[in-house]
């Protein structure tokens, strides 16, 4: 039997569009803006990080994070079935399968997977960031890689490193929303993500910071974290000029919907973890809207020229 018929590419990418209904609707919004060729390829490799995710964490699409105890296992998974995608040989998950073909379809190199399953082996491990490049090392290889995988699959040269930089700012971003909004879920399923430098110099000791008490000092870490999520989206708008216009749009929309995340964590200061941080669907359609205007004079507002500021952390490139 024939690669392509072991791998029904229509099937695929029907089975990618459900997950990422299903597990983000805030990317979901935001695929939609891309022509139908790249809104297919990008489903298929969003359908391949959410597998990955739900088998190292044992989730179905997200939720409420329980705990594993057979982590090692699970990576190993991963790494196997992700191995035999790369390969071009059918896996029999449609989740793997179809981030094979969308990888050989895009010739995205396949460094990034390996670096995000990285990601998936720090938590394996039990890892918790020390300093806040250990932090943002993290927030590369589980999100940084995929901006890389996805500046690829949206036409970007691989070779191109300078786009690629701001693209990994946009998966940095996000993974810094992210673990802002989550550090009650985190600490819940006995995860922290903060670096032990901040907490240290919060005078909180290890395991107290969702302690009533806390609550002021971590608020100011949301507010830390906020602030450095719109350090590197703003870095990463400047990266969009070398996007088709339709490709610049759905990365501006998702840069404000998602960085409305970190900006809400913010304004609610002490109270950010009592209930889940979520951008309202009509805040989205405002980005949407905002976000196409955007697309018109981005190269103007945001010239790939400017410098990337000194201060942000650089992602490996060997």
């Amino acid at each position: 039997m024939t690669e392509a018929q072991l791998l029904d590419r229509p099937a695929l990418v029907a089975h990618a569009q459900a997950s990422i209904a299903r597990g983000s609707k805030s990317f979901a919004m935001a695929s939609t803006l891309f022509d139908r060729v790249t809104r297919e390829r990008a489903w298929l490799l969003y359908a391949w990080c959410r597998k990955c995710d739900d088998i190292a964490d044992g989730q179905d699409h997200g939720g409420t994070l329980t705990g594993v105890t057979d982590g090692q296992a699970r990576l190993s998974t991963i790494r196997v079935l992700t191995d035999m995608a790369l390969r071009g040989e059918a896996t029999g998950d449609p989740a793997f399968d179809g981030f094979g073909v969308v990888m050989r379809e895009c010739a995205i190199p396949a460094r990034y997977a390996h670096d995000l399953i990285e990601g998936f082996a720090l938590d394996a491990r039990d890892w918790r960031p020390r300093s806040q490049d250990d932090m943002l090392r993290y927030c590369y290889h589980v999100a940084g890689a995929v901006g890389c995988m996805m500046a690829v699959l949206m036409g970007v040269d691989p070779a191109d490193e300078a786009t690629l930089d701001r693209a990994c700012d946009l998966g940095l971003a996000f993974q810094l929303a992210n673990i802002a909004r989550d550090i009650s879920e985190d600490e819940a399923a006995d995860r922290c993500y903060l670096p032990e430098e901040w907490l240290v110099e919060m005078d909180i000791p290890p395991g107290e910071h969702m302690k009533p008490w806390a609550r002021p000092r971590l608020a100011q870490l949301g507010q830390r974290m906020a602030d450095m999520a719109a350090a590197y989206e703003q870095s990463a708008r400047h990266g969009t000029g070398a996007l088709s216009p339709r490709a610049a749009w759905a990365v501006l929309a998702a840069a404000g919907i998602y960085g409305d995340i970190a900006r809400e964590v913010a304004r609610r200061g002490e109270q950010a973890w009592d209930h889940r941080v979520v951008t309202p669907k009509s805040d989205k359609l405002l980005w949407v809207a905002r976000s196409g205007w955007q697309v018109i004079g981005r190269a103007r507002r945001w010239p790939a020229t400017t410098p990337r500021p000194a201060g942000l952390w650089t992602r490996p490139t060997a």
